[in-house]
């Protein structure tokens, strides 16, 4: 059986149509993330293990938990930390730990990665860990791609409004355009677009094997949200400034022709994100692929733009627009097209999917639960909650309840799901018991305890967000 895995970073479970749902600004147009789902299983009810972004690709690549983050504090050559602390969890996959391309490998899978996701190649990393071939579209972020030319001022007020400049954000737009400038300028020359055709030209020059195991990683819609005019205009086509940066701060005061104009260029690339996953949809089918492969699509995490006043991601307090991702599982003899499942279902767990449709097992028992036959059957539960570490802080979900708070058990956020599933009323004061047990949960979930380093950055008020 082949294994197709697609993972777009920040691509919110709202802006896909399967869900039935869309952000507060309106519905993005995902013509193929739309009929694949009608093509697939929907799991209703996913979170990562670990987060940010290097933290969930742990989890998943190993099916290994990477909460509390033990020995996290390491300050890697070729890295950064931010606000002059380690990045719990942002380290390399750790040597005693198997990834599943490894395992796959050994048995026989012929394994590509094929990634814009540069934190995975950074000097001190090692993410490619068992691929047969490995390939790095480059240009994202802060990607050291490009050196220059350096763009003029005036490029970078048509992409940043004047008045919401500052030292970083201006390096972060300058860095972007140096490295995207000229994937801008065509359409298929961007990153996204690269990604998929990368990977459908590797379909095509290895249709002789007879299992191989595909990882695509689509650092796309992850900011800056650069994307083209035609993509944009679809959700806003007002002459308001660009904006394409995350703010990462209260955003309350932000004028609303800028805001809707942020929350266009995010939609224009998802939607551009769609319309590339669509290349590689058709690419599978026309080779024939979609009748011998399992595809699975999902997302690390998504990302505020504007709910609560706020742009960015963050743990705490933590929100089901960052926490609550997509799952599209499609199976080639269509076992499970249409249905949705509601399993709580954690990111290792879609490690053990994946071993479990190639039948290896893993050399030593992993976090991650097989749970296929469970969601296609309506099968029991595999889990009774999860556990989701963010640096300093934790949440803890159930099927009654949402618990974030930070690694000592204080400033608890806890919401009601069966009254109050959007998160919008704290009842923490009003049942500390369901406070004391979920956190007990969580504490469980680390090991018992956390490592001193964290326990410290936590007592200085820094949450790694």
């Amino acid at each position: 059986m082949n294994i197709v895995l697609v993972v777009f970073d920040s691509l919110r479970k709202d802006c896909m149509g399967g869900y039935n749902s869309s952000p507060s600004w309106g519905r993005v147009k995902t013509h193929y993330f739309d009929a694949l789902a009608n093509e697939a299983l929907v799991m209703t009810r996913v979170f990562p293990e670990s987060l940010a972004t290097l933290p969930a690709r742990r989890a998943l690549y190993t099916g290994e938990r990477v909460y509390p983050f033990v020995n996290g504090d390491l300050f890697l050559k070729g890295d950064y930390s931010r606000l002059g602390a380690p990045r719990p969890g942002w380290g390399p996959i750790p040597e005693d730990q198997d990834t599943i391309s490894e395992l796959l490998q050994k048995s026989g899978y012929r394994t590509c990665l094929i990634s814009s996701l540069y934190h995975m190649f950074k000097p001190s990393e090692n993410y490619w860990r068992g691929f047969d071939q490995w390939d790095f579209v480059r240009g994202k972020e802060i990607d050291p791609y490009r050196s220059g030319p350096l763009p003029n001022q005036e490029e970078i007020n048509y992409w940043l409004p004047t008045n919401m400049q500052n030292e970083h954000r201006v390096k972060l737009i300058t860095k972007g355009l140096m490295n995207m400038r000229e994937s801008m300028k065509h359409e298929e020359d961007s990153i996204v677009a690269q990604v998929m055709i990368k990977a459908s030209k590797w379909l095509q020059e290895n249709r002789d094997f007879k299992n191989f195991f595909l990882t695509v990683e689509s650092f796309d819609p992850h900011e800056p949200w650069f994307v083209p005019e035609q993509y944009r205009l679809m959700y806003d086509n007002s002459n308001a400034h660009k904006q394409v940066l995350s703010l990462y701060e209260d955003i309350s005061k932000m004028p609303p022709e800028i805001l809707q104009r942020t929350q266009a260029n995010y939609s224009g690339l998802v939607n551009m994100c769609d319309r590339w996953f669509g290349y590689l949809y058709e690419t599978m089918k026309n080779l024939g692929l979609l009748d011998n492969t399992i595809l699975i699509v999902t997302s690390d995490h998504g990302h505020s733009i504007g709910e609560n006043n706020y742009m960015g991601k963050r743990g705490y307090p933590s929100t089901r627009e960052v926490f609550d991702i997509p799952l599209l599982i499609r199976h080639p003899n269509n076992i499970g097209a249409g249905q949705k499942s509601d399993l709580l279902i954690q990111y290792t767990d879609i490690s053990a999917l994946i071993l479990d449709f190639a039948k290896v097992t893993p050399s030593k028992i992993i976090h991650g639960k097989k749970f296929w036959e469970n969601s296609v059957k309506n099968g029991k539960p595999i889990r009774d909650h999860v556990t989701v570490g963010w640096g300093t802080a934790m949440t803890v979900i159930n099927d009654e309840w949402w618990l974030n708070c930070k690694i000592s058990g204080k400033g608890a956020f806890l919401y009601d799901l069966n009254k109050d599933p959007l998160l919008k009323k704290n009842v923490a004061e009003e049942h500390q018991n369901v406070v004391d047990y979920l956190f007990s949960k969580g504490v469980d979930d680390a090991g018992g305890s956390f490592p001193d380093y964290l326990l410290q950055l936590e007592r200085e008020g820094i949450y790694c967000n």
